[in-house]
Order: C-alpha cells, then structure tokens, then sequence
C-alpha cells in the first residue's frame, strides 16, 4: 500500500485529482463526458495554481536568501514546502490507509448525525496523514499515528460545520459548500477572540476597510496588482546592497514588482476553474446524500480551500503578510525558520478568516500577524521530528522533494504553523495513553456537542 500511495503522491494533484473527481462523478451519477470535464478543470486549476505559485516562489526566493546574507541571519531550518510534507505523509503505513480510513470516519459521523460536512477534498487528506505520520515517527506506535490522524479529521471536521453559516454567507455563490482543511479551520479560534477583542477598542469598528473599499477609495493605488508590484519593488530594493546597486539592479527589480503583481492577478482567474470543475461534482455529491441519508437537509460538501483564495481580500491580506512574517521571522528570539517555499501557502490562511471579520482588511491583518508569529514558533518546535520523518522517507524512496540540505533541519508553514497538528503531536508524543485518553474524550465531546447543535437546527428549521 505504501508503494501504491507513493507512486500516487508521484503523479501530482495535478493528475490525481482529475482521475478522482472524474471517477467520482462517475460513481454519483453524472455523465461520463461532464465528469471527465470536471476533473479536468480542477486539474487545469492546480496545474494553473503550480505555475503561479512556482512563479511567487522562485522570484521571491533569490532576493530574501540575499537579504537573510546581508544582515546575517542564522535560521537553521529549511523551508520544504508543502511537496516535501505530502510526500512525508503519503509515503509511510499511516498515509496508506489514510484515505479510507477518514472516510470511513466521516461516513459514520454523518450516520450519527455527528457533523453535517462529507469530505471529498481527497487530496488534501494528506494534512491528516501528516500529523499520523510524523507520531508514528516520534513514537514508533502505528497506532497512536492513526489516532493523531483520525482526531485531526474528526476536529477539522466539526470546525468546519461551525464555520459553515459565516462561510456561506460570506462567498455568496458557494452555497452547501464548507472547507474541512485543519490549515484553514486552526486559524478560526484566533480569528474569533481577536475579532471580538478588536471590536471593543474605540474606533476599530469605523475603520471597515475591505478590499473592494480600498478599489473604491484608491482607485488603481488600491488593486491587488498595484501593490503586488509595489511589494516586489520593495523586497527587490531591500535586497540591494545600496543606492548604487538599486540603480544598477532597476530592471530586475521591477521585473520582480510585475511578476508579484502577475501573481496576484491571476490567481482569481484560476480559481474560476476549481469553481466551474467542482460545483457539478458538489450539486451532484448533495443530490446522492439526500436520497442516502435522512434528514440529510443541510448536508454541506467539504471542498478545497482553493476555491475562494482568489478574493481580493485574501490576495490583499497575503500579500502584506509576506513581506510581514518575512521580518517576524529574523526579528522574533527563539525563531529559527525563514519561510520561503511555503510563502505560496499564505493565500491559504484566510479562507475561513475572512468571514469572521467580514473582509475587514486591518482585523484580517492583524490576525494574520498573530496567527504568523505563533505559527513560527510552532514550526521551529516541531522541526526535530519533521526532519527524522523525512529523513527515513527519504532513505527508502529517494524523493528529492523530502531531501534536507547537509547541516539543516526541514519545516513547513504549510503544516506545522496548524495548532491542531501541534496540540495534537504533544498530546500523544509527551503523555502517551493520558493525552491519548484526553484527545479521545475531547473529540467525542465535540461529536457529541456538534450533534446536538444539528438536531437542535434541523428542529427549528422544521417548525
């Protein structure tokens, strides 16, 4: 099996997703040619979605390791990106299994009325099998990786139902649609406490500023693409050993500046393409559980956060967090990470932010930065035993993606900045069958609650 999910992992999402959701459709009823056009697109999307982000990452990576040289920086730890964390996760016992057994999960949850959100966002199951795999790694128990594994799900999964009316109400044209990814849903708490802590300072709720404001009040000044540019000028000047060099570099700094802004243009432009390959998979997944399950009024399919990292406000917010996390990184004590790769990741923050602050731009920011800053220091704790994972993964399959550069540690914000992976690892990994216990005991709590919030709504709607 690990071979299997290993020669999987190989194709991509590119190429794995396609086949899944064109299978998949084939399996809920829709026709062969509009469900192979459907994969199609969220292949398109994701082969779309490589380029841009490949783009951000290669443009970016050159100017901040030159900035890290000339103020000498020492952050030890290697910036893998989310590739190397997939491929830890699908290729050990834990990510072999991982796909049926999570669905296995969500299926009995939703026969226990316990959530209201069937998954189907199959590739992105690899955020699950990350946290399985890497205590299995710190533990060498199988079985404490598929616990890991299977309360991340069923926690992710609960955040999502939770989150599921601000979300909807929030993008309007994603009705029935929820984003079970822990990535997204771990940044919801801190949305939640610092939203309602922000609200009560005087003034804060007259500075509303969304992006679609910021259009209206700057003009041009305001877009997206503007200070895509305006943050690559920045960065490609920071980089600069002095005027002269600025003057000499003009022409590679503003090339940096147009491609930040070719990145942040079209990157709505591809999201389209999830949305337009998805949306008949999801009307379609719907239409079947209705008929399966009872009381199935309010069943929501969980999607990929993909679909809506193309609003303004989230390229905005990203934006001005890259640069942003990129000095908290050099300026925090006990730091020991410089994102670079995993920069690509930082659209994907805000999904389930954004409604929280009603795409207030400041709150969005704010959170973001404190969000980033635990986030940091999450990544640096849990860079031990990231690196032992990949390591082994590498000793076995020989990926270049999980290869660690001589005298370095791996890391990821992609994964590791996730309090719920965080929570999760120390529970297990420092207090074994008593934090095993209380993760058991904490999940159900929480299936428990979540399904006496279904009944009661599905009560009210009823009346």
């Amino acid at each position: 099996m690990e071979q299997v999910f290993s020669y999987i992992i190989g194709l991509g999402a590119a190429v794995m997703m396609p086949v899944i959701f064109t299978i998949l459709g084939l399996c809920i009823g829709i026709k062969f040619g509009k469900a192979l056009k459907s994969g199609l697109l969220v292949g398109v999307g994701f082969v779309g979605l490589s380029v841009v982000t490949a783009l951000l990452t290669s443009s970016m990576g050159g100017p901040l390791k030159t900035i890290t040289e000339i103020y000498g920086l020492d952050l030890g730890i290697f910036d893998m990106g989310w590739p190397a964390a997939a491929a830890v996760a699908y290729n050990t016992t834990v990510g072999a299994f991982i796909i049926p057994v999570c669905l296995g999960v969500n299926i009995l949850l939703l026969l226990l009325r316990a959530t209201s959100t069937i998954n189907i966002d199959l590739w992105n199951y690899w955020h699950f099998a990350f946290i399985g795999a890497v205590v299995f790694y710190a533990t060498d128990s199988i079985g404490y990786g598929f616990l890991a594994a299977a309360a991340c799900f069923v926690i992710t999964l609960v955040m999502a139902d939770l989150t599921t009316k601000k979300f909807q109400s929030y993008y309007k044209d994603l009705d029935g649609i929820s984003i079970p990814q822990p990535f997204c849903q771990s940044f919801v708490p801190f949305a939640e406490v610092l939203n309602r802590g922000m609200d009560k300072i005087p003034g804060m709720k007259k500075m509303d500023i969304d992006a679609e404001g910021m259009k209206k009040k700057f003009g041009v000044l305001g877009e997206p693409l503007f200070l895509g540019v305006v943050v690559g000028v920045l960065i490609g000047c920071l980089s600069c050993r002095g005027f002269s060099e600025i003057v000499e570099k003009i022409p590679s700094i503003l090339g940096l500046g147009i491609k930040m802004g070719a990145v942040m243009e079209l990157i709505p432009r591809i999201t389209s393409l999830f949305i337009e390959g998805l949306k008949p998979i999801a009307e379609a997944t719907k239409e079947l559980v209705s008929k399966k399950f009872k009381n199935s009024a309010g069943i929501n399919i969980g999607m990929s956060p993909a679909l809506v990292i193309g609003h303004p406000s989230t390229l905005v917010v990203s934006l001005l967090l890259i640069p942003a996390t990129i000095l908290l990184a050099v300026v925090l004590p006990g730091n020991r990470f410089l994102p670079l790769a995993s920069l690509a990741g930082m659209f994907y923050v805000f999904p389930a932010v954004l409604p929280v602050t009603k795409g207030n731009v400041l709150k969005t920011f704010i959170i973001g930065l404190v969000s980033m800053t635990i986030g940091l220091y999450l990544v640096t704790d849990l860079a031990p035993w990231f690196t032992q994972a990949a390591q082994d993964v590498y000793e076995r399959t020989a990926d270049a993606a999980v290869a660690i550069p001589e005298g370095f540690e791996g890391g990821s914000l992609d994964f590791a900045s996730s309090i719920f992976s965080w929570l999760i690892f120390h529970c297990i990994h420092d207090f074994k069958l008593v934090g095993s216990a209380l993760l058991v005991a904490l999940t159900t709590v929480m299936a428990i609650f979540n399904r006496r919030r279904i009944i009661k709504a599905s009560i009210n709607t009823n009346r």
